[in-house]
């Protein structure tokens, strides 16, 4: 039984492997191997004004898969505060990520945000986030391997089709080997509905820090 699932897990890392680097030209990719450090001259997205429509915006019904092979409906969140943030996609170690992607602003950083949110969660529950999600479109299995490696102690969803960015008219964006991709943005969802919306965000690092002072700001009374 242990060489059966050893195997397996053999198996799946080399899947998660070919997965990242599937749609990418190793020729014109560059390899790092610390998705938690950032670089110092990472350039800062600009308010293009593309989340300003969604502060009060109902959430959809809609239904994803967590990391942990778990459901959840977005409309049924509960009438406490949950965080959701979405970002464009998590590198790992090893495998390259798409041309320029240092360049793009707002691309790089998802590993370092997500160890962010990882540092800060107990101080988010405390100040009111009953729940802390991470949305992309990668799949479950990719993000479930973020998450083991990370240590993260919440979920990550998975939209491979961007439904919640079709259905609230979300900002994306494209890259080398991605047609499309979710820009980074944090929702704050209570009741159903949008109740704030961190866009731009940067520096990626320092964003959970960011909706806990805002948390801190606004208590539910």
């Amino acid at each position: 039984m242990i060489t059966s699932l050893t195997t397996r897990r053999g198996l799946l890392v080399r899947r998660l492997d070919e997965s990242a680097a599937r749609t990418l030209r190793p020729e014109k990719t560059t390899v790092t191997t610390d998705y938690t450090e950032l670089p110092a001259d990472l350039p800062a997205p600009a308010d293009d004004g593309a989340a300003a429509h969604l502060p009060g915006r109902a959430i959809p019904a809609l239904t994803l898969t967590a990391s942990d092979g778990t459901t959840v409906n977005l409309a049924d969140l509960g009438a406490d505060r949950t965080i959701i943030y979405l970002y464009p996609l998590t590198g790992r170690p090893g495998v390259d990520q798409p041309q320029g992607w240092d360049a793009i602003p707002g691309a790089r950083g998802c590993s370092a945000e997500a160890c962010d949110f990882r540092d800060h969660f107990a101080d988010l529950r405390r100040a009111g986030a009953s729940q802390v999600y991470g949305l992309s479109s990668q799949d479950p299995e990719y993000q479930a391997e973020v998450v083991e490696r990370l240590h993260l102690p919440f979920g990550m969803l998975s939209d491979p089709h961007f439904a919640l960015a079709d259905a609230l008219d979300l900002p994306t964006f494209s890259a080398p080997g991605h047609d499309r991709l979710y820009s980074r943005l944090t929702l704050v969802v209570r009741n159903g509905h949008i109740e704030h919306v961190f866009y731009p965000v940067f520096p990626p690092n320092a964003h959970a820090g960011q909706v806990l002072a805002w948390l801190d700001a606004h208590p539910i009374r």
